[in-house]
């Protein structure tokens, strides 16, 4: 059975007190605030803990709670009785349901535990705050009720899954706010929880005529629909994910360049060389455009979060310049894990991707007879679910060797800034990876002296890899405000229509997607369906999952349009035997005139991802933060068409 939420917790002790009628107004509520703060503590590292009635400062008073971390207890020697271990992490005072939290907030008591302690939560049972010494103001803010008669109905009422996890967030982030602040994880989970509190807000507020006019917009500049339930939240996570991923990686920009100096998200750099990332964060942050949203305290709050990091412990977990695309998989995992896990985002390990980055350049090599693989400047290579970058910067490090190689000297630079700005191509529909793929490629021209000048950007863009391949479809016009994501959309374009691809590669989503449109594909699978059912007998198949889609529009852009090329993708290994990919197979083989599988670590259905001893048995996708990695059998295919030069 699983643990109940500290919400629970807590509003189902209040309702059983109120069911007695025998309560007083304030301390006989003090249980069920006590076990709902253990709970939450319970599960933080160090462990932090609520103690009824602290031990008082001299004429400070006794507050109702003190915060203790759990190691404080077992130090030695033990402190006088008089003494007492000081509540580190902070202390609660709490009021009756009646109380004003304005009248509270205001009290000589709260003043007091305030500058005696430095960290008071205040809280009258349904609204919660937390104070700073110093005259900083409210830290911290969580309304369960409005009133009175509202906080009874909770009691008894409907609590949905949003409120427990944003009401635990909450009472963690009051808990860590005196914590060292340095592990990737903690700093990843402060982000992502202001992060659930904006897509709150966004629900809230889903009726703005802005915020339906910044949809039709994306949903035409992006060729994508978002028609459906899950398509609705994946509109409201592109925008969140713009401004807190922005935020971060804008944080790490300037405290690498900057490190002296306080930063301010206001003021921050948020354009990266893409000019469409600017206009999304100006239409959702700008208080002239969306002030009802209220997100600005949001991104002050984690603004004042990353203050508080230790940047020299930090960095060193994150190897410095990869910090931005290494924090990308803790922080969906906690801002929105069953969106990461409907998408299929994995992190692809770096040993992975060198693999297939080598095997594709030996391809174009010895199958295709292109002397200098990708370094060749005729070669232009794709991904088309780009992610954070780690496909393209592989492929950019494997030209500067052999550049290198040729002992091409000052010229290497120049080389090197026009392949990652015309050739070396990445499309992504998510605004955080999107943002993290520039940051990397931008990296990595730095690396070999070769900066982007004014009005200059790597060719990654923000798109729909499965729309706009087709010059007669027709695509909507966007509003005069939204300039850049026209000009973004018509450079992809560009790309998918114009463009000499020879290789496509790359990581494709591997699961369905009900916020994706199949009719805004144009039928991009049916040929996939064909004979299945008179020819093969096969009456029931699945050919939904995204990383078919993905083959498909390489297939037919190497395959139909190129005529000669390579294809090499990690995916799902599901196609290699399922009853539902007999036609896809078929085709491949027809296609394409050598075709190499690396299959990998097993189905989990087969294996069960555990080790004898019951352990999590690691896929090639393992990370620290996901130790079971990829549940599904994957495979890497590498297909080549040799064609007429």
């Amino acid at each position: 059975m699983a643990a109940r939420s500290a919400l629970d917790l807590f509003l189902d002790g209040c309702a059983q007190v109120r069911a007695t009628r025998s309560g007083t107004a304030e301390t006989s509520y003090y249980p069920a605030l006590n076990t709902a703060l253990n709970a939450v503590g319970a599960g933080l590292k160090p462990k932090v803990f609520a103690l009824h009635h602290v031990t008082g400062r001299k004429q400070a008073g006794i507050p109702d709670f003190g915060l203790f971390e759990a190691p404080t207890t077992r130090r030695a020697p033990p402190p006088r009785w008089d003494a007492g271990v000081p509540a580190d992490r902070g202390v609660v005072e709490v009021k009756g349901v009646a109380e004003s939290m304005a009248a509270l907030l205001a009290s000589e008591q709260v003043a007091r535990y305030r500058d005696s302690y430095g960290l008071v939560l205040a809280t009258n049972l349904r609204q919660f705050r937390l104070l700073a010494a110093g005259g900083g103001g409210v830290l911290e803010s969580f309304d369960l009720a409005p009133d009175e008669p509202g906080f009874h109905a909770l009691l008894h009422g409907s609590r949905s899954d949003t409120l427990r996890t944003r009401f635990n967030d909450f009472l963690q982030r009051c808990m860590l706010t005196r914590a060292p602040l340095a592990r990737p994880e903690d700093v990843a989970f402060f982000l992502a929880s202001y992060a659930r509190d904006a897509l709150a807000s966004l629900a809230e507020h889903a009726s703005l005529p802005a915020l339906r006019s910044l949809r039709e917009n994306l949903e035409r500049g992006l060729g994508l629909a978002f028609d459906q339930r899950e398509g609705e939240r994946l509109f409201r996570s592109t925008l969140v994910q713009t401004l807190f991923y922005g935020l971060f990686s804008a944080w790490v920009a300037h405290a690498q360049e900057r490190p002296g100096e306080a930063f301010s998200w206001r003021q921050a750099d948020w354009s990266l060389h893409v000019p469409v990332m600017q206009l999304l964060f100006q239409q959702v942050a700008s208080p002239q455009a969306l002030q009802p949203l209220g997100l600005a305290p949001l991104l002050d709050a984690a603004q004042a979060a990353l203050a508080r990091v230790d940047r020299a412990a930090f960095f060193r977990a994150f190897e410095d310049a990869s910090a931005v695309r290494h924090f990308y998989e803790p922080f969906l995992a906690f801002f929105d894990p069953d969106l990461r896990k409907q998408l299929g985002v994995w992190y692809t390990p770096p040993e992975i991707v060198e693999y297939m980055v080598e095997r594709v350049d030996r391809v174009l090599r010895e199958e295709l007879g292109v002397a200098d693989g990708l370094a060749d400047e005729s070669v232009w290579v794709l991904d088309p679910c780009c992610g954070t970058g780690s496909y393209l910067v592989a492929v950019l490090d494997r030209i500067r060797r052999t550049l290198a190689a040729r002992g091409m000297g000052d010229l290497l630079a120049e080389a090197m800034r026009r392949a990652a700005t015309t050739r070396v191509v990445g499309f992504e529909i998510m605004p955080a990876p999107f943002v993290i793929a520039h940051w990397q490629v931008g990296e990595a021209l730095r690396g070999v002296q070769a900066h982007l000048r004014d009005g200059e950007r790597a060719a990654v863009y923000l798109t729909n890899a499965l729309t706009g391949w087709d010059a007669d479809e027709k695509m909507g016009s966007l509003e005069g405000a939204y300039a850049a994501l026209e000009a973004e959309r018509a450079e992809a374009r560009t790309v998918k229509q114009r463009r000499p691809i020879l290789v496509v590669l790359g990581n494709p989503p591997y699961n369905a997607y009900a916020g994706t449109s199949p009719e805004s594909e144009g039928g991009l699978v049916e040929p996939y369906k064909k004979g299945l059912n008179t020819k093969w007998g096969v009456r029931k198949f699945n050919l939904d999952d995204l990383y078919v889609r993905f083959f498909r529009i390489a297939e037919r852009r190497i395959a139909e349009v190129t005529g000669r090329g390579v294809i090499c993708f990690i995916s799902n290994f599901s196609w290699l035997t399922g009853a539902s990919y007999v036609v896809m197979r078929q085709r491949m083989l027809a296609e394409f005139d050598a075709i190499w599988i690396d299959n990998l670590n097993g189905d989990s259905r087969e294996t069960g991802k555990l080790t004898p001893e019951g352990r999590p048995d690691p896929s090639v996708f393992s990370t620290e933060y996901n130790r079971e990695g990829i549940r599904v059998g994957t495979a890497i295919a590498t297909l080549v068409k040799r064609g007429a030069a």
